[in-house]
């Protein structure tokens, strides 16, 4: 009995406590659904829309659980033999993602109580299937190992496939789905063969180990480490939009809820981001002289192709409103990924500028959707010329959108779209990388056309209209519902805001927000 004391004392211990307020926001978001889809189950039909308020105050709840972690020092899951080596951390670079995921999941919800009732979607499983993408959208900022990585990138995309399918019967929205499935699963596939690849050429999944070990990768695996650095790129290349992974997007956008095309355009393109941030900055420096040339002919291709694209929607076409909004996102998405690419070539900081200009983008573009789930209440063709004379019949929405699409465009009064292009454009030039900012600039330029064209049109003279049909709308105008003005005026006061003190932006780019 003494030797196996003595055994048994000298051996350490593989039990591991959870630090379970560092994984708080995700466990909260993800009980929160799956207690949701239980009480699905017995609720009666004339309560279910209790289900949305429930989820609406599960995503508050978790993106208040943020406050008490804003110190960034906290850890869990972290390996015996090396307590450097943890899956879940949460540094000041997971909490800025998870305040952008879950405050942004908190907009859709917002967006979605409305849109649930009104075009009688399954409730228990809508928000079921909303809050397990948020939780695995949370997830990911924190993951740092490579399988934790994988895993929380799939619970954010697989719900998401039935979301944008949610709509039965409707033609476009089972194609969408389909496309998004089929195309995502491919490039999931793809990451995973890469993480194989990695693995097999370091012997670990953390990303810092993986780091360590690929400086000094043995000769005649250096050529499979290379692959797999590539590989598993292409999954998260594919969740931020960037070209030749764009082709999903309008058509996913136009068959997916509204509320949906405004989660996946801000939501998803942050897991992407998130992804290609961790794996690229943290796993593969490596490797910079590879990823860092490629990030930079994606960024320059992808803004180009999105903007060019958004130039092409025709205002009378059907769904050109959301189309536009889908190929603008594309091109947001180029912008996104200069500081990324620039990064290879100087201090990891740059990736700052990345998230100051993610968080912008999070507010205007979740407005910009918010506008549009109202305008279609009474016209659903959701066409760029629906909005004519928007001014005359919803002031405080028009002007809402209209600072939103200048935010995006960077003019002033939207001086946080100004500043936060700033700072990418900072970022390309300190890099040495002098022609992606030409190139950036030249789109920023292209972009002005069709962000000043919707925004011109917003306050022209409304068409004329039949008597009963202008009656019909003028009823209806009068019934905003108070959760889509709720998120209206949420984001457009963020966005007003950080237009008020555009410095915090650039105090934000040029912070380190990993440890050091």
């Amino acid at each position: 009995m003494t030797a196996l004391t003595v055994l048994a004392a000298d051996t350490p211990s593989l039990v591991q406590s959870v630090d379970w307020l560092a994984i708080a926001p995700v466990v909260i978001t993800a009980a929160v659904g799956l207690a949701v889809l239980v009480a699905d189950l017995f609720v009666p039909e004339r309560a279910k829309p209790a289900l949305g308020w429930i989820s609406v105050a599960g995503l508050a709840a978790a993106t208040a659980s943020l406050l008490p972690l804003r110190a960034g020092d906290r850890a869990t899951f972290c390996l015996i033999s090396d307590p450097a080596a943890c899956s879940y951390t949460a540094d000041h670079f997971t909490l800025v993602v998870q305040f952008l995921v879950l405050a942004g999941a908190l907009v859709t919800a917002l967006l979605s109580v409305t849109a649930v009732r009104d075009t009688r979607l399954p409730a228990g499983e809508y928000w079921f299937l909303l809050l397990s993408s948020a939780a695995g959208a949370a997830l990911l900022p924190a993951s740092r190992d490579l399988a934790t990585l994988i895993v929380a990138l799939e619970v954010a995309s697989l719900p998401a496939f039935a979301l944008v399918g949610m709509r039965r019967g409707d033609r476009l929205s089972s194609e969408a789905a389909l496309k998004f499935f089929l195309s995502s699963v491919t490039a999931t596939a793809v990451s995973l063969m890469g993480v194989s690849f990695v693995y097999a050429a370091t012997g670990s999944m953390h990303l810092t180990q993986v780091a360590d070990r690929l400086e000094d990768v043995p000769g005649q695996l250096d050529t499979l480490a290379m692959a797999g650095v590539a590989l598993t790129l292409v999954g998260f290349a594919f969740k931020t939009a960037a070209v030749p992974f764009h082709f999903w997007v309008p058509d996913t956008y136009v068959g997916a809820p509204l509320p949906i095309a405004g989660y996946l355009s801000v939501i998803g393109k942050a897991v992407g981001f998130t992804g290609l941030i961790l794996v690229t900055v943290i796993a593969f420096p490596a490797y910079s002289d590879i990823w860092g040339p490629a990030l930079a002919v994606l960024a320059a291709l992808t803004m180009t192709l999105g903007n060019a694209a958004a130039l092409r929607q025709s205002a009378d076409r059907p769904n050109s409103a959301v189309r536009l909004l889908a190929w603008s996102s594309v091109g947001q998405a180029g912008y996104l990924l200069v500081p990324i690419a620039a990064a290879a070539y100087s201090e990891r900081d740059q990736i700052g500028s990345t998230l100051a200009y993610a968080l912008m983008y999070a507010a205007v573009n979740l407005g910009a959707f918010a506008v549009a789930a109202l305008v279609a209440r009474t016209k659903p063709l959701h066409r760029i010329s629906d909005y004519r004379g928007l001014y005359a019949q919803r002031p405080a929405a028009a002007l809402s959108l209209a600072f939103f699409l200048l935010c995006l465009a960077g003019l002033p009064p939207g001086i946080i779209g100004l500043f936060a292009k700033v700072t990418v454009f900072r970022s390309a030039v300190d890099a040495g990388l002098g022609w992606l900012a030409v190139v950036m600039a030249v789109n920023v330029v292209i972009a002005l056309y069709y962000y000043l064209r919707w925004t011109a049109l917003l306050f022209r003279a409304p068409e004329a209209v039949e008597g009963a049909e202008g009656g019909t709308e003028g009823r209806t105008l009068a019934k905003a519902p108070w959760p889509v003005t709720a998120a209206i005026a949420v984001t457009a006061v963020t966005a007003v805001v950080l237009s008020g003190a555009p410095q915090l932006v650039l105090r934000f780019a040029t912070g380190s927000l990993f440890p050091q």
